[in-house]
C-alpha cells in the first residue's frame, strides 16, 4: 500500500490509499468552505496519497445536501483554495469531487423548488418528488457547468477532479433506463444513454486542456447496478466501462458498500462486481476499490486485486490510520467510533450527529 503510483496524467501518488469522498454537511449555507471543514479535512490528510472531497455541486440546480461544497461560482474559488492548501500542507493530493444531484436534490435547496432530471420520473424512495425533464438548453448548460467547475478547481489549486457518476445522482440518472425515458440524443438504448456521461467527461477534459498542467487528475466514479426495474444492469456497466476506458481517465472509482460485493439485482450472482470490472478494463485504466476495508490486511488483499483503494469510515474513526500502519503501530488503530474522542477526531456538528444516527454504520464505543 505504500508504493507510489503514477497515473496516466503523470501525477504520482505517494501511496495507493486515498480518502474516500464522504458527505460532511460542513460547508457554509452559501456553498463556501467553512473553517470547521478545513480542520476536518486537514486532520485526515496526513497519510493518504490523495483526499477526494465530498461532492461539490456544479450549478445552482444541482445542490444535493445541506452544507454542501459549491463549485458553481467564481466567488467560491478563494475558499476552495484554502481547502486545497490545507490538504497539501499535510502532504496529500487534493481531488475535488464534482456532481449534480438531479432528482435526488431536496426541493428546499433548489431555486423555486424546480428539481430537474433526465426525465420526469421520481426515484423509488419514500416521499420522492417528480422532477421536471431537463430541456436541451439545460442539458447543454449543465455539461458546460461541469467544465466550469473543473476550471474553478484548477484555479483553486486542486490536483484533480472526480466526476461523480454514481450513487443515483444526475449523471447516473442519464445512464439509467429507470430515470431516463428520453427519445432525443440523450436517451434510448444503452449507447445513447452514455451520451450525457461522455459529454461531461469531454467538457471536464477540455477544461483541463485549456487551464491545467498535463498532470491534472480526472477520475470517474460509478455504481455498477441499480435495483430498479428497468435499471442499470451489469451488462450495461460493462459496456460503459469499455467506453470510459478509452477516455484517457486516470481512474475508475467503483462505488460499493463492500469491496467483494456481488449483484444487488440477483442474490444468486455473488461474483464481485469490482472483479468483473477489473477483468474487463483493468489493463486499460486503473480501477479503484472501496467498501468496508478496515484492517491493514484487508487493504493489502484488496490491493492485490486492484491498484488503488479508498477508505472512508476508517478515517473517520482513525484519522491517523495510514500513519500508524506505516510506522508499524497497528496495535494503536482505533477500530470503533469512540464518543469520548470526538474532539481529537475533529468531526464537527452537524456531521457528528448525522453519522451517529445511521444504524450500524460504525462499531460504536459509548465511552
Amino acid at each position: 500500500m505504500f508504493d507510489t503510483y503514477t497515473l496516466l496524467s503523470g501525477a504520482t501518488l505517494k501511496n495507493r490509499v486515498l480518502m474516500a469522498p464522504m458527505t460532511n454537511f460542513l460547508s457554509n449555507e452559501d456553498g463556501s468552505v467553512s473553517d470547521k471543514e478545513i480542520q476536518y479535512y486537514q486532520r485526515r490528510s496526513g497519510g493518504v496519497g490523495a483526499v477526494i472531497t465530498a461532492c461539490a455541486n456544479v450549478n445552482k440546480t444541482g445542490k444535493g445536501f445541506d452544507g454542501e461544497i459549491g463549485a458553481d461560482r467564481d466567488e467560491l474559488i478563494p475558499g476552495l483554495r484554502r481547502l486545497s492548501d490545507a490538504i497539501h500542507e499535510k502532504g496529500a493530493k487534493a481531488i475535488l469531487q464534482i456532481f449534480h444531484g438531479g432528482r435526488m436534490c431536496p426541493p428546499h435547496l433548489i431555486p423555486g423548488e424546480d428539481v430537474v432530471s433526465a426525465s420526469a420520473v421520481p426515484s423509488l424512495r419514500p416521499n420522492a418528488v417528480t422532477p421536471r425533464e431537463m430541456t436541451e438548453d439545460e442539458v447543454q448548460e449543465t455539461i458546460k457547468d461541469f467544465g466550469e467547475a473543473t476550471r474553478r478547481a484548477i484555479e483553486a489549486g486542486f490536483d484533480g477532479v472526480e466526476i461523480h457518476g454514481a450513487n443515483t445522482y444526475l449523471i447516473q440518472q442519464f445512464f439509467s433506463p429507470h430515470s431516463n425515458r428520453r427519445t432525443d440524443q440523450w436517451g434510448g438504448e444503452v449507447e445513447e444513454r452514455m451520451n450525457f456521461p461522455l459529454a461531461v467527461v469531454e467538457s471536464v477534459q477540455q477544461a483541463v486542456r485549456n487551464h491545467a498542467s498535463d498532470s491534472f487528475i480526472v477520475g470517474y466514479r460509478l455504481s455498477p447496478e441499480e435495483k430498479e426495474e428497468p435499471g442499470i444492469t451489469m451488462d450495461d456497466t460493462l459496456q460503459l466501462v469499455d467506453v470510459l476506458a478509452k477516455q484517457h481517465l486516470d481512474y475508475l472509482h467503483i462505488s460499493l458498500s463492500k469491496f467483494k460485493q456481488g449483484s444487488i439485482r440477483d442474490e444468486q450472482d455473488t461474483k464481485p462486481r469490482l472483479e468483473m470490472i477489473q477483468e474487463r478494463v483493468g489493463s486499460l485504466v486503473p480501477v479503484m476499490g472501496v467498501g468496508t476495508l478496515i484492517t491493514p490486511d484487508e487493504v493489502e488483499k484488496a490491493l492485490a486485486e486492484v491498484p488503488l483503494v479508498s477508505i472512508g469510515r476508517e478515517l473517520l474513526m482513525e484519522p491517523d490510520w495510514v500513519e500508524k500502519v506505516q510506522s508499524q503501530r497497528e496495535d494503536e488503530l482505533r477500530l470503533t467510533m469512540k464518543k469520548k474522542q470526538k474532539d481529537d477526531l475533529l468531526i464537527p456538528e452537524p456531521m457528528w450527529t448525522k453519522i451517529l444516527s445511521v444504524p450500524n454504520w460504525f462499531p460504536l464505543d459509548e465511552d
